[in-house]
C-alpha cells in the first residue's frame, strides 16, 4: 500500500553481503525480472570493477543484476537519457530502472511531454545528497585522504563527513564542506539541491533510518512500488520489518539536515547573481557565453531535450553559422527551452568543454518561475509546466478581454 514504510534486506545471501545496505534494492530488480513483472533492468555497474567508472546496464538476466549491486556515487549517469533510448523503440517493453531523484523527475518531466510511457516503468528511487566526478573523486581521495582511490571499497555522505571504506576495512572521514571549499567534493549542482528522497518514484529506498543495521529503508510511493514490494516479500526475495518511531524521525532528521544545506549552497551561489543590477548580470553571463563554442554538448546531453528539428541547428537560421563563439542566442535559446522544465541533474554543466557553470544559470531561473508558479518540474505527474497549461480563470479572463478589444473595434468602425 503507497506509504507503508519498511526496513528491509535480501533474502539471497549472496546478494546481502555484496549490497551496502542488505542488498534491498538487487533483490527488488532481480525478482521483478525472474517474476516477468518487467522484461529488463536499468542500473548502474562497475565497469571492470571500477568504481570511478560506472556505466548504465540493461540487463535481462536475473543472474546480471547482482552485479549492480553497491553503492556508485561517483557514477553520475544519464538515467533518463537511456530510459527515452530504450523504451522510444519498444513501446511494449517493461523495465524496471534505478534512479537519483533528479533522474526521476527527469524521467516524469519526459512522461508529460508524451516521451515515455510510465505505466511501462517501475522507478525503484534511491536516497542521494550527491555525487562526484570520478576524475574529481580520485585526486580528492589521493590528495585529502593520502591513499590510493583504487584502495576505496565504499564511500559514504553522512553527518557532514565524507567517509571512504578502504580494503582492509579502514575508514578515514573528511569534513565536506571543508572538501568542497578547496573544489572537491560534491558536484556543483549536488551541493544546491534540497530533493533527497525520491518520493516521486514508485519506491524511494536509502540508508537513512536504518540505524546502522544492515538493511534498507524503504518508503512505498506508489500502487506500482507497492504491488513489486508485496509481490517480493510472498516471495520470500525479501525481508522485512517494520521500522519503529526512532528510525522514522531519524530518516527525517537526516533529510531536513540535508535540505538545509543544500538551502545554504543555493543561497551561497544563486542569491549573490540575484540581487546584481541588470547591467552587471548581463556582464556576468556574457562573459562565459562568450567561451562557448557551440559543441551542443549541453543540447545532446540533456535528459529534457528531445525536438527532433532544434531551433539551434544552423540550417534553421536562428542562430548565425560559422561563429565561435556563437552569438549570445545560442545560449538563450537554450535557457528559454529548459528553464520551466529543469531538475538540476547537471549534466549539461558535466560535458561543457568550456567549463561554463549552465547549471547556476538554469537554477537560478528555475528558482524564480517555481516561486511565481508554484510548480517543482518532475514531482508530480499529474501537475503539467505552468507555461504549458491554461487555468479556467484565465480563459474566462482572455474571453473577457478579446470581447473588449472587438466591442472596441466596431465602435470605431461605427457598427
Amino acid at each position: 500500500m503507497k506509504g507503508n514504510l519498511y526496513l528491509a534486506w535480501s533474502s539471497d545471501k549472496e546478494i546481502r553481503e555484496k549490497g551496502d545496505t542488505g542488498g534491498a534494492v538487487t533483490s527488488l530488480l532481480k525478482f521483478a525480472v525472474e517474476s516477468g513483472i518487467v522484461d529488463a533492468v536499468l542500473a548502474v555497474k562497475k565497469r571492470n570493477g571500477n568504481r570511478y567508472d560506472g556505466v548504465l546496464s540493461l540487463m535481462t538476466d536475473p543472474g546480471e543484476v547482482i552485479e549492480s549491486a553497491g553503492t556508485l556515487h561517483c557514477a553520475p549517469v544519464n538515467v533518463a537519457k537511456e530510459v527515452k533510448e530504450y523504451l522510444d523503440g519498444a513501446k511494449a517493453m517493461k523495465m524496471a530502472a534505478t534512479c537519483k531523484p533528479c533522474d526521476a523527475r527527469a524521467i516524469i518531466e519526459l512522461a508529460k511531454r508524451g516521451q515515455i510511457n510510465i505505466e511501462n516503468l517501475i522507478l525503484i528511487g534511491l536516497n542521494c545528497t550527491g555525487t562526484l566526478l570520478p576524475a574529481v573523486a580520485r585526486t580528492m581521495i589521493k590528495e585529502e585522504y593520502e591513499v590510493d582511490p583504487d584502495d576505496v571499497v565504499r564511500e559514504d555522505i553522512d553527518d557532514g563527513k565524507f567517509i571512504i571504506t578502504l580494503r582492509d576495512g579502514t575508514k578515514k572521514e573528511r569534513d565536506l564542506n571543508g572538501l568542497e571549499e578547496k573544489g572537491y567534493g560534491r558536484r556543483e549542482n549536488c551541493r544546491r539541491c534540497a530533493i533527497n528522497i525520491p518520493r516521486m518514484a514508485d519506491i524511494a529506498c536509502g540508508k537513512w533510518g536504518t540505524k546502522d543495521k544492515k538493511a534498507t529503508f524503504i518508503e512505498v510511493c506508489s500502487r506500482r512500488g507497492s504491488e513489486l514490494i508485496e509481490r517480493a516479500i510472498e516471495a520470500g526475495a525479501l525481508i522485512v520489518e517494520q521500522p519503529d518511531e526512532e528510525a522514522v524521525e531519524g530518516r527525517e532528521r537526516k533529510d531536513k539536515e540535508a535540505i538545509e544545506l543544500g538551502k545554504a549552497w543555493e543561497k551561497r551561489d544563486l542569491d549573490v547573481l540575484r540581487w546584481l543590477p541588470y547591467e552587471d548580470r548581463l556582464k556576468y553571463w556574457s562573459r562565459y557565453f562568450n567561451r562557448c563554442i557551440k559543441c551542443f554538448g549541453c543540447r545532446d546531453v540533456c535528459p529534457i531535450c528531445y525536438c527532433q528539428d532544434c531551433y539551434l541547428e544552423p540550417e534553421r537560421g536562428f542562430v548565425r553559422r560559422g561563429e565561435t563563439p556563437p552569438d549570445i542566442m545560442f545560449q538563450l535559446v537554450r535557457l528559454a527551452h529548459v528553464t520551466d522544465s529543469c531538475v538540476n541533474c547537471g549534466q549539461c554543466q558535466d560535458v561543457c568543454p568550456m567549463e561554463i557553470p549552465l547549471t547556476r544559470l538554469y537554477h537560478m531561473l528555475n528558482r524564480e518561475l517555481s516561486s511565481m508558479f508554484d510548480y517543482i518540474p518532475g514531482m508530480d505527474i499529474s501537475d503539467y509546466p505552468p507555461l504549458t497549461t491554461v487555468t479556467d480563470e484565465e480563459l474566462a479572463i482572455d474571453d473577457v478581454n478579446v470581447f473588449k478589444k472587438n466591442l472596441e473595434g466596431n465602435k470605431q468602425r461605427g457598427k
